[in-house]
């Protein structure tokens, strides 16, 4: 497969796959796009054309009706099946003319096509019109990918929210059980949070739940997930760790969050949370909401007597 690559307008390169058997219109084809915005590669038949696609990923494939292996259509098919997470853009080039012809090749999934000999002017605009198309696809799926992060982040925090983590842990609980290693969910509970919303205002408690969205944060390893579930509740999912280990890591955490000071109103305040642990061990299959529930009830108890408290079996 030879590439050749040109630098982008906007900063930004578009790919382009040329599927011809002619070297003469390879050739041609390469003129012509050369001083265009693409990064350009060649493919002689369809199957050196379908490797090309995995390897290469092109935005845009101009490819020929009749090639040794597969025709145009039949190598559109192939595209429109076998990639499906990004969107290609297809230019048919065909010496069949005829309306048949044209509606067989646009059904195939081609989006445009050019009538051999074709001007260079007119190739270069519907090459153009292709790079529009993939432009806004492009900037419809960022703005998706934007959407479908906000719906998983806690907008006053910034960590993972409640669907979030129980996607991420329903996962890793499958994978727990498959490979029988721990699997732990830390629910963390301010305590006496309403007091401070009550006498400091709202300002105030965001300002605490901020300060310990940070704290569970920078402790969270990047295998493992925190999260927000709701109001001043914040769960900790981990992997991999003893039971041990797990009540040490809750105590290390309310242990750092004690000591951050606070001061609303002109006066110095100190926050505690309490820790509840729920878990699991080989041999048992369990849900992630019988996990919740253990840690629940441990943070129950944890509220009680100001210890974390571990639940598992």
């Amino acid at each position: 497969m030879a590439v050749l690559t040109v630098e982008g307008a906007r900063g930004g390169r578009l790919s382009v796959l040329v599927v011809d058997d002619s070297p003469f219109s390879r050739k041609l084809l390469e003129r012509v796009l050369q001083g265009q915005p693409y990064d350009v590669a060649f493919a002689k038949d369809g199957q050196e054309a379908l490797a090309s696609i995995s390897e290469f990923r092109p935005n845009i494939v101009i490819t020929d009706w009749m090639l040794p292996d597969l025709s145009g259509p039949e190598l559109c098919r192939k595209i429109r099946s076998e990639s499906k997470s990004r969107y290609t853009y297809v230019i048919l080039l065909t010496s069949k003319a005829e309306e048949e012809n044209i509606v067989e090749g646009l059904a195939a999934g081609a989006d445009d096509y050019l009538t051999k000999p074709c001007s260079v002017k007119e190739l270069v605009a519907r090459v153009g019109v292709g790079r529009r198309i993939i432009e806004m696809h492009r900037e419809i799926q960022e703005k998706n990918d934007l959407l479908e992060a906000a719906a998983r982040t806690d907008f006053l925090t910034g960590l993972p929210n409640r669907r979030a983590v129980e996607e991420y842990a329903a996962k890793q609980l499958g994978g727990a059980v498959r490979h029988q290693f721990p699997l732990w969910a830390i629910l963390i509970d301010l305590d006496k949070f309403k007091m401070v919303n009550d006498q400091y205002g709202h300002l105030a408690g965001d300002e605490v739940l901020k300060r310990l969205a940070a704290i569970l944060k920078k402790n969270t390893r990047t295998s493992d997930i925190c999260g927000r579930l709701g109001g001043d509740e914040f769960i900790l999912v981990v992997t991999h760790v003893p039971v041990g280990h797990i009540t040490n890591l809750a105590e290390r955490l309310r242990a750092t969050f004690m000591l951050e000071e606070f001061t609303f109103g002109g006066q110095n305040l100190q926050m505690t949370a309490s820790f509840g642990v729920g878990g699991f061990q080989h041999p048992e299959r369990p849900e992630f909401r019988h996990l919740l529930a253990r840690a629940d009830a441990a943070l129950y108890e944890a509220k009680t007597d100001g210890r974390v408290r571990a639940h598992s079996k």
